[in-house]
């Protein structure tokens, strides 16, 4: 980490995931521009992590993504570590931190629709078993949304990897918000 200048937090692995395969899509080497995406192993570590990485730790640039409901504790932590006071949402996404609705998942299957999403799974040989959920009594009927977020986040490692796989099946104009709003983000802190 020695030649990075700045952090990406993300909650996790698959948030991870998703960053760097939209940098690939643009063709950039986040590492290589002096850019971790550091995962935090939760969101209520920002506090941790903002302290390690941000202006009374290593004085590193700091920018991240959240899911609307730990915005408030990144509100918080922001403050806390001297970027600011009274943030808004805009103010948040000025500093270089983003939110998603729901979570990155949910801004996912929106952004590509359940049947791109659909075609991604079953294009990973994994539609069996995601129509074996649809059928459990607790799934049957709810909406196809709804289904697909559990059907991410209940097998090992299904997050992470169809996180990458749904931005590399997206097209570029259809990313969604937080994703796009991010790399424009670091792509300014690049040419700066």
């Amino acid at each position: 980490m020695s030649d990075t200048h700045t952090v990406v937090l993300v909650e996790g692995l698959s948030d991870k995931a998703a960053v760097e395969a939209l940098a690939g899509r643009h063709g950039r080497d986040l590492a290589a521009e002096g850019i971790a995406v550091t995962p935090m192993g939760g969101a209520t570590n920002i506090r941790t992590y903002l302290g390690m990485y941000g202006p009374a730790g290593r004085g590193l640039r700091v920018a991240g993504l959240c899911d609307v409901g730990e915005e408030g504790d990144y509100r918080s932590a922001l403050e806390r570590c001297g970027l600011g006071s009274d943030l808004s949402r805009s103010d948040m996404e000025a500093l270089g931190f983003f939110v998603c609705v729901a979570d990155l998942e949910d801004e996912l299957i929106r952004a590509l629709g359940t049947d791109g999403v659909e075609q991604v799974v079953d294009a990973e040989g994994d539609l069996g078993s995601f129509r074996t959920l649809q059928k459990q009594p607790a799934w049957r009927g709810n909406p196809t949304h709804d289904q697909l977020r559990r059907f991410m986040g209940s097998g090992s490692g299904r997050k992470i990897r169809y996180s990458s796989l749904l931005v590399e099946a997206m097209e570029l104009d259809r990313m969604p918000r937080p994703l796009d709003l991010l790399m424009e983000h670091l792509d300014g802190l690049v040419r700066t």
